[in-house]
């Protein structure tokens, strides 16, 4: 069994404040794959764990061949809603639904690190595509980069103790733990970088908002009672708090897109 039965009633409760506050933190990301990639009208695009479709929206609109798949039906539903174009469909990324050598270009944003095991996932990510086909995956840049780590510890600290081997955010992000695997897998990186993110909204209860609709809180919630989550969020935010009242986190987004 893939991560499709855990994941998908984790990250389906708040699917607006999803589209809207948090997935398009990515966009600094998304748009380095799509000028680096320049895809063309012929190519066939693979967006794995594609959320609400803010990247698929994107994609389509150079005219390309968007499919997009996630585990969670209620963000599928908002990704319909954002671009009709797009084919949406609700899947596990530990066993795709298409045949070999399907799509030219298969991505994956913040998706890979939450599969039960990522090298099945990454498998079936190299099945699908095409010989020379691009492979894009985006995950968190070092700790040490993001300040959201605050958030993620303290949400980390209303949950009871997560398994052993139990995939998180950073799951990847270390000690070049994604290129390792893709090097081994017999993947050639052709571009690596650290994007900036930064999260930016108007004031405390509209990120708070935002930070609601994310699987690590959702699980927070399961275990601690939603009082307690937006409470914890309150406090973990206070540091990036401006003078005007505003919230500005600063993160990286690393993008590796290696060549099957």
């Amino acid at each position: 069994m893939g991560s499709q039965s855990i994941q998908s009633k984790l990250w389906g409760q708040r699917p607006k404040e999803w589209a809207t506050l948090l997935e398009p933190t990515g966009k600094e990301g998304y748009e380095h794959v799509l000028r680096f990639l320049r895809p063309q009208a012929s190519n066939k695009i693979l967006d794995i764990g594609c959320g609400s479709g803010y990247f698929a929206n994107l994609a389509a609109q150079t005219g390309a061949q968007v499919t997009g798949l996630d585990a969670t039906a209620q963000l599928i539903e908002e990704g319909k809603l954002r671009n009709p174009s797009v084919k949406f469909l609700i899947g596990d990324m530990e066993e795709l639904p298409f045949v070999d050598a399907s799509f030219d270009i298969v991505c994956g944003f913040n998706s890979f690190q939450f599969a039960a095991n990522t090298k099945n996932a990454l498998s079936e990510a190299k099945r699908v595509l095409i010989p020379g086909g691009k492979l894009v995956v985006m995950i968190w840049g070092d700790k040490k980069d993001c300040e959201a780590v605050s958030y993620l510890k303290a949400l980390g600290s209303l949950q009871p103790p997560a398994a052993p081997g139990t995939p998180g955010p950073f799951a990847l992000s270390e000690n070049n733990l994604l290129e390792n695997i893709l090097t081994e897998m017999d993947f050639d990186i052709v571009n690596q970088a650290d994007v900036d993110s930064i999260w930016s909204y108007p004031d405390v209860e509209t990120a708070v908002r935002g930070l609601l609709s994310t699987g690590p809180a959702a699980k927070a919630i399961e275990a601690a009672g939603h009082k307690k989550v937006h409470e914890t969020i309150v406090e973990a935010m206070r540091p990036y708090i401006t003078d005007q009242g505003q919230v500005v986190c600063k993160n990286k987004f690393r993008v590796v897109i290696s060549e099957k």
